[in-house]
């Protein structure tokens, strides 16, 4: 294999997909291969320096990851390539979009003295619109992890009332059935906490499965359809 250098003191590899170690010399080594580059650095936090060179290689069509190895023997990837407007816009536009007309169902609801603008719901709008191929952004598992956590939470207060006991058992109830039931879907994991926390929401009893969480999902992911279709057909 020829070796290169370069400035930033790293060495760059050309040839067969293959491994190398650190150079006792240097402290970031970028490897080269047939249609992908990786930077490995010492440090868990890369220099700007070795990023500015994977934006340089992601724009020869390389695919580009950075590596980092410290004393934990921890391996984080980080994307190197650029990030479009697209890429930032739409999915943002999506958030705003998303508590825009959760707020305005509000309106409707709020002589019960409930809200469909609840934490939980964030957490799905940061799931579906940034990261839509993702395991939790699956419909089939934010629908039954929505549905099933809110019930744990409202079966825990009935048996425990309010409380660490209640909290910590629907909170147990809620992660081990997600997991069981591969249906993982991390942000219907505060539903039973908002529940047992939030007095105006005893009313709903065991309504509460599927109001607000479930049915605001409903128009999350009418939303997230939107943030897509632009994503892939208006790109800046």
């Amino acid at each position: 294999m020829s070796v290169q250098r370069l400035p930033s003191s790293y060495k760059i590899f050309h040839g067969q997909r293959s491994s190398a170690s650190f150079s006792p010399l240097s402290t970031h080594s970028l490897f080269l291969f047939r249609n992908e580059a990786r930077i490995t650095h010492a440090s868990l936090f890369p220099s700007i320096r070795i990023r500015r060179e994977c934006r340089k290689i992601a724009k020869k069509g390389l695919l580009v990851q950075a590596t980092s190895e410290g004393s934990f023997g921890l391996g984080k990837w980080l994307p190197a390539s650029d990030v479009s407007i697209s890429d930032v816009l739409w999915p943002s536009a999506g958030a705003f979009l998303a508590m825009a007309m959760l707020g305005r169902l509000d309106q409707f609801v709020a002589s019960k003295g409930v809200s469909f603008t609840i934490a939980p719901l964030g957490a799905v709008c940061a799931v579906l619109f940034a990261t839509p191929t993702s395991p939790a952004a699956r419909k089939s598992n934010m629908f039954v992890a929505q549905i099933a956590c809110a019930a744990f939470g409202v079966l825990a207060f009935s048996l425990f009332g309010p409380g660490w006991l209640a909290r910590g058992a629907s909170l147990a109830a809620s992660i081990g059935f997600m997991i069981a039931t591969g249906t993982t879907h991390p942000p219907a994991a505060s539903l039973p906490l908002l529940f047992i926390d939030g007095a105006k929401l005893h009313k709903l009893h065991f309504w509460y499965a599927l109001f607000p969480g479930a049915v605001g999902c409903l128009l999350l992911c009418l939303i997230q359809e939107v943030v897509i279709y632009s994503k892939n057909n208006f790109k800046f």
